[in-house]
């Protein structure tokens, strides 16, 4: 698959021609990100997070008693879980998103500290708009763990701090650090909901500061905070009018309202999972042309929705020297049997075809690799459960409409997706995406929209699956008969699975790639100083006591199953307790269930022999391992070295009978 993705995100032909570029896909989008923190009496104090929390009995699927359990933690302040969420906001962009800009200003302070102006009163730039580096990660970790630094910076004004001036410092900072940046934004994190009641005029001037953000393309993000005891944080008395957004904006663009709790770490985490989905790019794949018909085509915009996640080197450094140095990398070519360098003329490509070396030049390589301009083109219709689920090649693409080319696009792509989903067909379309990509056929398979209380979910829109071509399916090999489960089997094992079902479901968010994060924190770690973890924090592995403790039962009430199942089918199995589920090995020879390998004491020759003894005489010697059997027959004295399972069987058997 990553060789997949490698030719086909790529777009410059093999011979290194210079091939104008998908706009769409290869602009690289920078952010900057500008977190204002309100300093305030009711944001600093601390809230007990001492929450209860009613349990429901865990992975076993079965009901607790309904009793409540309290789980004690740390007080903890809104401002502070803000702060929190900007410093690990900023461990992750720094990996994911190295070149985006990030700052962190805090507004209402005692102390001013603002390099832009003198005239900005109770506001402190924590850490200046740019791209993040270990420095500045440690001071933010010190003033986080620091409580005697956090109390001496974060001391609240007697007086308010002018919302004009937050706006009027935020819009300096963003023309100043970051004027050419396609995307910027001004996350204001307070608990105030009415600033200036008091002053009109103060008002009207963050109105206007705020609408001057807005013309340059600085987008307002408010996260309202309500604390317990306090009243509901009412956004109509002042930040509607300075919060704009247009008819036409995502949901993902509404302010977070976070309500009264006590749980800090809730906070932070829902502060977190909104920043992430708010900054994140959404960058098309491909522009391309749809045709419905001859002389009927449409516009339309291809997303990857999914994409494997790899760590990635940013370049290479040369180590040699007192000081790290970014390498220069160079490639020379030489021939085969000479050290002369080769001048890019003198190379030609060939293709070995029946012991001939067959010649091309750089112009008939791209005309046999050129099927036309860059298109997809609905060749027919099919049912929809014609389409097999094995039927695909790579990940989906996802098409929406647009306008940019082709005005009319939406209503005629609405009217296609309509289509195929109420006469439940699928259309079958020949697509090239991009100038010299290979063709491929693909299925136009409808989405489902998804609307929740209001609110949509999942855009109406169709997904690409890449089909195979002839020259792609190959025949299931022959494995010869299966043995399949008896009904008293299958009855145990549901069992089984219905104790160890997880109501809801399967959610890839809550499992992190282990690979990838220990990855990351080792990165951390060496950056930031710190201790290197020794080992690392995977989520998947099996929680083996919870197994235990809720289906203990039903797994040895199958073993027994398989036990008696086993010697009807001619298969021998012994059952196991389920403390050691998990641990069993399978028969050498397949075919059948697997069996239980005995476990015997080799150490022993009176134990070895009579334990090897007892399985002969029950005709069970193929449940010994080859260890234990080669074991037995070098205290015979006889020659084991190389046999198989098989043979070893063959000589205890022939020792056996022999001896009596």
């Amino acid at each position: 698959m990553s060789d997949w993705s490698k030719n086909e995100d790529r777009d410059i032909s093999d011979d290194e021609d210079t091939v104008e570029a998908d706009s769409d896909q290869y602009k690289s989008t920078r952010d900057a990100v500008l977190f204002a923190i309100n300093i305030s009496p009711s944001m600093l104090t601390a809230h007990d997070v001492s929450e209860e929390e009613e349990h429901d009995g865990g992975e076993g699927g079965e009901q607790s008693s309904g009793k409540k359990k309290k789980k004690a933690s740390k007080p903890v302040s809104a401002a502070k879980v803000a702060l929190q969420c900007a410093f690990q906001v900023l461990q992750q962009r720094i990996i994911s998103n190295p070149n985006d800009m990030m700052g962190i200003m805090l507004f209402g302070t005692e102390e001013t500290k603002f390099p832009e102006g003198s005239s900005y009163k109770h506001m402190y730039m924590l850490l200046d708009l740019d791209v993040p580096d270990a420095p500045g990660i440690k001071q933010l970790k010190r003033l986080v763990e620091d409580e005697e630094e956090w109390d001496r910076i974060c001391k609240p004004s007697k007086e308010k701090a002018s919302m004009a001036n937050v706006l009027f410092g935020a819009n300096q900072i963003f023309t100043l650090k970051a004027p050419n940046f396609q995307t910027r934004r001004l996350f204001i994190v307070t608990d105030d909901d009415d600033p200036h009641a008091n002053d009109p005029d103060l008002k009207r001037s963050a109105i206007t500061r705020a609408r001057d953000l807005y013309d340059l393309g600085i987008k307002i993000d408010p996260f309202y905070i309500s604390n317990p005891g306090q009243k509901e944080f009412d956004p109509s008395l002042f930040f509607e009018d300075i919060v704009y957004r247009s008819a036409d904006a995502d949901e993902d663009e509404a302010p977070l309202h976070l309500k009264p709790t006590n749980d800090g770490k809730l906070r932070l985490k829902e502060m977190i999972r909104n920043i992430n989905s708010k900054t994140t790019a959404k960058r098309a794949l491909f522009s391309n042309t749809l045709e419905i018909a001859p002389g009927l085509k449409i516009g339309v915009k291809g997303y990857l929705l999914f994409k494997k996640q790899e760590p990635q080197r940013a370049c290479w450094i040369y180590s040699r020297s007192e000081e790290l140095h970014v390498a220069k990398l160079e490639t020379v070519r030489t021939g085969a049997t000479t050290v002369r360098e080769v001048a890019k003329t003198e190379i030609v490509k060939a293709y070995k075809y029946g012991g001939e070396q067959i010649v091309f030049t750089p112009d008939e390589i791209a005309n046999i690799r050129k099927f036309g301009d860059p298109i997809i083109r609905i060749i027919g219709f099919k049912d929809a459960d014609t389409v097999k689920v094995d039927q695909n090649v790579r990940s989906a693409t996802f098409i929406y409409p647009s306008e940019t080319e082709f005005v009319g696009s939406t209503r005629t792509f609405t009217a296609l997706w309509t289509s195929l989903r109420n006469k439940k067909k699928v259309g079958i379309a020949w697509q090239i995406s991009r100038r010299n990509a290979s063709p491929i056929l693909v299925a136009m398979v409808p989405s489902v929209e998804e609307i929740k209380d209001g609110v949509q979910l999942a855009p109406p829109g169709i997904f690409l699956v890449q089909l195979p071509f002839a020259d792609d399916v190959r025949n299931d090999p022959d494995m010869g008969g299966s043995l399949v489960a008896p009904n008293p089997l299958i009855d145990a094992m549901r069992k089984i699975v219905r104790q160890l079902h997880i109501p809801t479901g399967y959610n890839p968010d809550k499992y992190s790639n282990p690979a990838l994060q220990w990855h990351y924190k080792i990165l951390q770690a060496i950056a930031l100083e710190e201790d290197v973890p020794e080992t690392p924090e995977d989520g998947t592995v099996p929680k083996y006591r919870l197994i235990r403790k809720y289906s203990a039962p039903q797994i040895a009430d199958w073993a027994q199953v398989l036990d008696e199942c086993s010697r009807d089918l001619g298969v021998f199995a012994i059952r196991e307790a389920p403390a050691s589920a998990g641990r069993k090995r399978a028969t050498e020879g397949g075919g059948g269930p697997a069996a239980k390998v005995a476990k015997t004491d080799s150490s022993d020759p009176v134990a070895l022999e009579t334990d090897v003894r007892k399985h002969w005489e029950k005709g069970m010697l193929m449940k010994l391992t080859v260890k234990v059997m080669k074991e037995f027959l070098k205290l015979k004295r006889v020659e084991a070295g190389g046999m198989k399972k098989a043979e070893c069987i063959e000589a205890v058997e022939e020792w056996f009978e022999k001896k009596g």
